[in-house]
């Protein structure tokens, strides 16, 4: 299993804004192969930034791969660099790719 997370750093004063158009847009992720899920985080809030994370889960980091080279990625950041964004992130997103090496589940026997 792979996870793939980018971390955005957004102006506290956006983030209705920013979670507003993750909510709307269209991810292209059902459906891909090796795709599980994905999860949009938002995390502490600091002085000059609010931090959220995406948090999109793969059956494999080739999966992961295969999909950044397709046509279901390009269509799904077509409108990533708009500029009417612009102020709305501190810098760009940080992009972390993890290897899982241990899940632990719930067997439902709480």
């Amino acid at each position: 299993m792979f996870i793939a997370m980018n971390r955005f750093r957004v102006n506290p004063e956006r983030v209705e804004e920013f979670e507003q158009i993750w909510l709307e847009r269209e991810t292209h992720l059902q459906g891909l192969p090796g795709f599980v899920e994905f999860h949009m985080l938002r995390g502490p809030e600091k002085e000059d930034h609010v931090l959220y994370a995406s948090h999109t889960i793969w059956r494999s980091r080739e999966d992961f791969e295969a999909w950044t080279h397709s046509e279901a990625f390009r269509k799904a950041h077509a409108n990533a660099g708009q500029s009417k964004r612009e102020g709305l992130y501190l810098g760009p997103p940080n992009f972390e790719g993890f290897e899982v090496i241990q899940t632990v589940g719930n067997d439902g026997d709480a």
